[in-house]
């Protein structure tokens, strides 16, 4: 990545050089022409249908949480440069976040503030054909290198019995999911977003992840076949189990799936591991038996074994061919010593666990929202 100079303030910050403000443009004329259904692959294409209400990006709560799931995901995360510490890595940050946040907030919800480095005409309709969603967290080495506190509950998630991680998949100081119904606008997001950071975040890795087709009404399915986010908490039970003064908890795990092994076993077998009917999403032998196997992947997860306890699973397929396919799982929730209960419960009782390997893994404080007038991460960076 470029350095780029810039002048000196007073107050030991800096202005933007030309060739800032000029990255600055252009990153956020790339996202206004992504989230807007413009880019170069679109444009000799029909317009689109006008879709459902864009998603907004100011408010008490980021969005791409509670939101209505799109078809695809990109999650990138990134480093703190080496140099970025302490009070001034904190100015730096909050250069960056403040970027972000005008740039998320000129093309979601249509603020222009003049000067503007771009048209109003470039943003018109953003986001609305897309459903494009910004959500970013902090990773547990943050608040230590810059010295700010840490929220509670923010640590690095234990050793698993099935973990297998790859550092070119795991952790990060900031992790963004990047969410659309377009893979060619997360992508183009990103580059933005990287282009803004400048020289204060390195990007540390990205995992994109997809839905397949899915009529209307009808719950996504997951590459063996099986519904996935059947037993997600109700609005209510969010604001009990995910929320909290506005925040909550990601965890990302990359899991890799022995797509082959499970296929080799009969549709009956393969229902009892996961503990589901593949066609109907109820427990194998419904109207009979009614009852999921003790072993079930299902059972283990259930929070019936943790007082009530829920994530908001948000998970993704992913697919790097034949030999790496699987399940990026998102999940979000109160507190992450919830997912290493459950996890540890899989580990050994989930026959499912067998067919699995978890190769990437991180854990984020989803940020509160930027209320008008604020920027991304105002009050952690005081």
């Amino acid at each position: 990545m470029t350095a780029h100079t810039a002048s000196p303030t007073p107050d030991g910050t800096s202005t933007p050089a030309r060739r800032d403000v000029l990255t600055h443009a252009a990153a956020l004329a790339t996202l206004a022409a992504a989230t807007s259904g413009c880019t170069g692959e679109s444009r000799s294409r029909p317009p689109a249908a006008a879709g459902p209400p864009a998603f907004r990006f100011r408010g008490p709560r980021q969005a791409g949480v509670t939101t209505p799931q799109q078809s695809a995901a990109l999650v990138t995360a990134y480093d703190l440069a080496p140099a970025v510490r302490g009070a001034g890595g904190v100015r730096a940050l909050r250069e960056v976040l403040g970027r972000w946040t005008r740039a998320l907030t000129e093309t979601l919800d249509g603020e222009l503030r003049p000067p503007s480095p771009v048209r109003a005409t470039e943003l018109e309709g953003a986001a609305g054909k897309s459903r494009f969603t910004a959500t970013v967290g902090i990773g547990p080495r943050l608040p230590q290198l810059l010295c700010v506190a840490a929220p509670p509950g923010l640590r690095e998630l234990p050793p698993f019995p099935d973990d297998r991680l790859d550092p070119a998949y795991s952790s990060g100081d900031l992790v963004v999911q990047l969410c659309a119904d377009d893979p060619r606008v997360t992508r183009a997001a990103a580059s933005a977003l990287t282009r803004l950071a400048g020289d204060t975040l390195r990007p540390r890795w990205r995992q994109t992840g997809f839905l397949p087709p899915t009529p209307a009404g009808q719950t996504p399915r997951d590459q063996l076949g099986f519904e996935h986010g059947t037993e997600n908490p109700t609005p209510e039970e969010c604001e009990r189990w995910v929320w909290s003064n506005d925040a909550t908890f990601l965890v990302v795990r990359r899991i890799h799936v022995d797509v082959g092994g499970l296929a080799r076993l009969g549709t009956r077998r393969r229902q009892e591991v996961v503990g589901r009917e593949r066609a109907s999403g109820a427990p194998p032998g419904h109207g009979q038996d009614d009852v999921i196997p003790p072993r079930s992947h299902v059972r283990a997860a259930g929070p019936q074994l943790d007082a009530g306890a829920r994530m908001l699973r948000r998970s993704y397929s992913y697919d790097a061919g034949p030999d790496d396919r699987g399940l990026l799982f998102l999940a979000f929730m109160r507190d992450p010593a919830l997912f290493a209960r459950v996890q540890r419960r899989m580990a050994a009782t989930d026959e499912l666990s067998r067919f699995t390997e978890h190769r990437g893994s991180a854990v984020a404080y989803v940020l509160p929202g930027a209320l008008p007038g604020e920027e991304l991460g105002a009050h952690l960076l005081a």
